[in-house]
């Protein structure tokens, strides 16, 4: 299992309106076919450290992976949800014993990014993003 754990705050002035949306896209990505498991709402960390709200998704391997990766719905969803975002941080584990796992996601990141470089900009527009 391969989990995904990302930690979001909101732009200022996105508004009630434009959080709903966020999170209704997220919602929309975290059901695609490739996602054993998932959650969206509020982040219960310290609120010190700027996050108002959580995203995870579980997904079974690397095949499922790739799939959540280029799912129209995921691909689509980032281009609502993104450009209203201040902080995005990723935390990311797995329970597969395959050392390789690590460097074989991190691959497939690259990869994604080479195949949508309007999406790698659009990841580079978060003012505070720590996703790798």
């Amino acid at each position: 299992m391969i989990v995904n754990i990302l930690r979001f705050s909101f732009k200022d002035g996105i508004g009630p309106e434009g959080e709903e949306a966020v999170l209704a896209a997220m919602r929309r990505t975290a059901t695609v076919e490739s996602v054993s498991f998932s959650t969206v709402g509020s982040d219960l960390g310290d609120p010190a450290e700027g996050f108002t709200h959580g995203y995870l998704t579980g997904i079974a391997d690397l095949a499922a992976l790739e799939r959540y990766m280029y799912d129209p719905v995921h691909l689509a969803g980032d281009f609502d949800i993104i450009p209203r975002l201040a902080r995005l941080h990723a935390v990311r584990f797995t329970d597969d014993g395959d050392p390789r796992i690590g460097s074989e996601i991190f691959a497939m990141h690259r990869r994604k990014l080479a195949a949508y470089p309007e999406w790698e900009k659009l990841l580079d527009s978060i003012p505070d993003s720590q996703l790798t």
